[in-house]
């Protein structure tokens, strides 16, 4: 039996040619109709070239979308194409502005809401304020949360990211998080370099991250090492302390962002005391603001490598920074979720590193 359309007359009218179309009801309780599903990809202003490299990855084009900013700094937004029912993807990182940023993709999520979208999955490779995830002192927000409920607020299905300050930030969000890990990456590049086994030590940077240190010593089949850090102020770090055996060793430093550089470098200074031959240094995100170049550049690291989840500056970059790309593993993510499939599956499910 068919289901006739009831404005099936409209279609004869100048102008509203369109192919004819039916639906088959099925013995259960739904009704199939084709196309089942549309992936678009679109991106924000914060790392075009990111989301291009995923495109690329999918086979894709990124969708056409119009973002201006007004004279009075508003930010404007408007699909070119429609996107109803289609399973939409917007990459925008929290790089600077960080602000600009933030408030753009909130405009691209209720846009594509309101375009009647299927399914919104905000793909943020870098969470803006993920710092921000505690009340450190008395009268402090945890602007983490805020962002989630912003991101929610707006009409995000889902989040996509990567490397989060820390794992209670999936907890502020009532809709699923995909929460992706760089570590085997640099694992990966590390091991290339003939740097694992019993010659390297895996370095957390605090006690909070010990435990991905640990995961990313034995990827490396490497021993472990705790930094003990104090901070006198925002962006300043002193190590106090070194626990474990580093001496007559390569120290392998990881973290998940790197930001003035101040931990990394008073970390290489620690180490070398330590008796650590070489300090090389790892981070997901790398926003070297300021003159962090200069002072990475003129300080004991070795080599400190990144990923391009923010964009890096490739003109006053020096040779000591590695940058890796993270395109396909977003990319693969990004099928998985598209085709319901599962996401941990990437990394054999051992993606909870927290």
């Amino acid at each position: 039996m068919t289901i006739e359309s009831g404005t099936a007359e409209l279609t004869h009218l100048p102008g509203m040619e369109v192919a004819a179309t039916s639906a088959v009801p099925s013995p259960e309780r739904f009704i199939e109709r084709g196309p089942w599903k549309r992936l678009m990809l679109f991106a924000g202003r914060s790392n075009r070239p990111l989301a291009e490299d995923i495109g690329r990855h999918l086979g894709v084009q990124l969708g056409e979308v119009k973002l201006k900013t007004f004279a009075n700094g508003e930010n404007y937004c408007r699909y070119e194409k429609s996107i109803r029912g289609a399973d939409v993807f917007i990459v925008q990182s929290g790089s600077p502005p960080v602000n600009d940023h933030l408030i753009e993709l909130l405009i691209m999520i209720q846009s594509a809401k309101l375009a009647s979208a299927k399914r919104i999955t905000a793909v943020v490779p870098w969470f803006p304020y993920s710092r921000q995830d505690k009340k450190s002192r008395p009268r402090e927000p945890i602007t983490a949360k805020l962002v989630a409920d912003m991101l929610e607020a707006a009409g995000a299905d889902r989040v996509l990211t990567m490397d989060l300050h820390a794992g209670q930030i999936q907890g502020f969000f009532s809709v699923p998080v995909d929460h992706m890990t760089a570590l085997p990456l640099f694992a990966q590049y590390y091991r290339d370099k003939g740097l694992f086994g019993e010659k390297v030590v895996a370095v957390s940077p605090d006690p909070g991250r010990a435990k991905m240190a640990r995961r990313f010593g034995a990827m490396l089949e490497a021993d472990l090492a705790i930094m003990n850090k104090v901070r006198p102020e925002h962006d300043t770090a002193e190590v106090t302390e070194v626990i474990g055996d580093v001496r007559g060793k390569i120290a392998l430093l990881s973290d998940d962002m790197i930001v003035t550089g101040g931990t990394l470098i008073a970390g290489a200074t620690a180490l070398r005391e330590a008796g650590a031959t070489e300090v090389y240094a790892c981070a997901t995100h790398g926003l070297f603001p300021g003159n962090a170049f200069e002072k990475i550049a003129a300080s004991e690291l070795t080599k400190v490598t990144v990923t391009d989840t923010v964009p890096i500056d490739p003109v006053n970059r020096p040779e000591k920074i590695d940058v890796l790309p993270v395109s396909g593993l977003l990319a693969e993510t990004i099928m998985n979720v598209f085709g319901d499939e599962s996401v941990s599956a990437i990394f054999a499910g051992e993606n909870q590193l927290f």
